[in-house]
């Protein structure tokens, strides 16, 4: 559960800097008020990353997922997919920025940025099949001790 805390914990930092930064960077840039990709970056670190990790945090002291394989999957997979998908996303902003074309740029930006989201993918249903197992345990406990009394 601590870990999940600090998880949550490092993407308040990492959404809030990002918000900082785009606003730094576009006074530096004579940009301001640009709507590229790197106006939502704080967005995302927010609710995808410290949003999320709180919510399942409660889920965790509810259900125990943390000591299930399938949620260790989750956790590393979905750690893993968001940081590729707002790192590609913060590319993609700088260079709209910057005047470019991300696209005619690198067709691998958006190519990462889907990889990214595939991880994203693969955690939340390896977050489903922890919480099935969870909420399966909970009731089997629940009719265990409904028997006993």
């Amino acid at each position: 559960m601590r870990r999940l805390m600090n998880t949550a914990f490092a993407y308040i930092l990492l959404g809030l800097a990002s918000g900082l930064f785009y606003r730094e960077y576009t006074k530096a840039t004579g940009t301001v008020g640009a709507d590229t990709q790197l106006s939502t970056l704080h967005t995302h670190l927010l609710v995808l990353g410290m949003v999320m990790f709180l919510l399942v945090l409660a889920l965790d002291a509810i259900f125990s997922l943390s000591g299930r394989r399938s949620f260790s999957v989750f956790y590393w997979t979905y750690n893993v997919g968001l940081v590729v998908t707002v790192a590609m996303q913060a590319v993609r902003g700088i260079l709209t920025l910057d005047g470019q074309d991300p696209t005619a740029t690198s067709a691998a930006i958006p190519g990462i940025a889907g990889l990214g989201h595939i991880l994203l993918t693969v955690g939340l249903v390896a977050l489903f099949l922890a919480l099935r197992a969870g909420v399966t345990d909970r009731l089997a406990a629940r009719e265990r001790d409904a028997i006993a009394v």
